[in-house]
């Protein structure tokens, strides 16, 4: 079965990570919930037959659950709270000093990454002036596996880097470049997408593709018909929480017969419009899903174009879509992927070279912008460029707010 490093610690049973969730409102395991069954007659585990590569049905309802769940820490610094769980003993990483760090990042070839990253080193000053952290060298692969594979291997073979931080391309073709960093013996912490081991000291990200997926189908869901069209625009193959988002709302759809038609766009505004302009074409489209709120307008402006009324719509908490969203009145809901999970990575390293305990799997609140919610987001966000994050959790850093308004 493939497992990304949050499916293999998830991959026990349903039951074990609910009650680590702390919360009192989910459903009850069944059968189909179980993570492996065994075949009678060669002993080799099989997948469950609703698995596929990117749908595991354990993960899946770990994540449904987690939607409710009771998160530790301070609701005010969110970037540091956590689902109780497994922790992990870094004693043997208690340190004096400022440490210096090494980040091999995927890319910032899109606004949410530009957001994050900009947070991110904000944080650093603040790490630095601190005495916490001395320096963060970073290497940018932009999307390219082959070369984060080298970045890695560079910050290896340097031999400067007390820890590591990786942001993966993509989640299997890393997963090589990461049990290298491990097998240095230093620190290594992986956030935003998953990789298939789990031998990094923590694995920092959101709830997750799942939870995303459910909040957004359902959401379509209640408020279309049976049989409705639904566009889905998709950014990109090959990455576990892309995927896994999918994988959730196709699911759902399925099961409540909405005409769901899915699309990989490359974030090209242009595409996102060709897809929807066509597809109004063919017959009416009630609704629009993404799994990445970038060129969200786009689409919407190709409704405008066609002189239709708009669809119902998920979108992100990307300034511009919210500013769609209260513009058109659109029936909408802005998903998020905590764009302030950049801030915990480097949190992390200080707690670690601190000697503190941090979590194994470090899942963070992720929770949709809805209708009500979205002026307030809007007015704490004023003056923000459109490519900015609602939810980017850095008021409190040096340089708020010119950092992120000068880019």
């Amino acid at each position: 079965m493939r497992r990304t490093m949050r499916g293999a610690i998830a991959s026990a049973a349903v039951l074990v990570v609910l009650a680590g969730c702390s919360t009192d409102d989910v459903d009850e395991p069944t059968d189909a919930t179980a993570s492996e069954t065994t075949s009678e007659d060669t002993g080799d585990a099989e997948e469950p037959a609703d698995d596929t590569e990117w749908f595991v049905q354990a993960d899946y309802d770990e994540q449904d659950a987690q939607r409710s769940a009771t998160f530790e820490g301070d609701e005010a610094e969110p970037w540091l709270q956590y689902i109780d769980g497994e922790m992990t003993d870094t004693s043997e990483f208690k340190a004096d000093g400022a440490k210096k760090v090494c980040f091999a990042n995927a890319s910032v070839s899109n606004p949410w990454r530009q957001t994050g990253f900009i947070t991110m080193t904000q944080q650093l000053e603040a790490l630095k002036d601190a005495g916490a952290i001395s320096d963060m060298e970073v290497r940018d692969a932009q999307d390219d596996d082959n070369t984060q594979l080298a970045d890695i291997d560079y910050f290896i073979s340097e031999g400067n880097c007390d820890a590591f931080i990786i942001s993966p391309n993509s989640t299997a073709a890393m997963t090589p470049g990461v049990e290298r960093a491990c097998d240095t013996g230093k620190p290594v912490v992986v956030f935003d997408r998953g990789v298939e081991t789990d031998c990094a000291t923590t694995f920092i990200h959101p709830i997750g593709g799942y939870a995303w997926g459910i909040d957004t189908a359902n959401f379509l869901s209640e408020n279309l018909e049976e049989g409705d069209k639904v566009i889905a625009l998709r950014i990109l193959p090959g990455v576990d929480v892309l995927e896994t988002r999918w994988a959730a709302a196709e699911k759902i759809f399925e099961e409540n017969a909405i005409d769901a038609e899915d699309f990989f766009t490359g974030a090209d505004p242009t595409e996102i419009k060709k897809i929807i302009t066509d597809a109004l074409n063919q017959g009416e489209v009630k609704g629009v899903w993404m799994d990445a709120g970038d060129g969200a307008v786009a689409a919407i402006e190709a409704f405008e174009d066609a002189g239709v009324d708009y669809p119902v719509m998920t979108g992100e908490d990307e300034m511009s879509f919210l500013r769609k969203w209260e513009d058109t009145g659109l029936t909408g809901l802005a998903p998020v992927y905590s764009n302030f999970q950049w801030r915990t990575p480097l949190l992390a390293v200080q707690k670690i070279f601190a000697g503190e305990e941090v979590p194994k799997e470090w899942v963070l609140p992720q929770t949709p912008i809805t209708e009500d919610e979205r002026a307030e987001f809007l007015e704490a966000n004023d003056g923000m460029p459109d490519g900015h994050y609602a939810k980017f959790g850095g008021e409190d850093l040096p340089g708020f707010p010119e950092a992120w308004q000068d880019r």
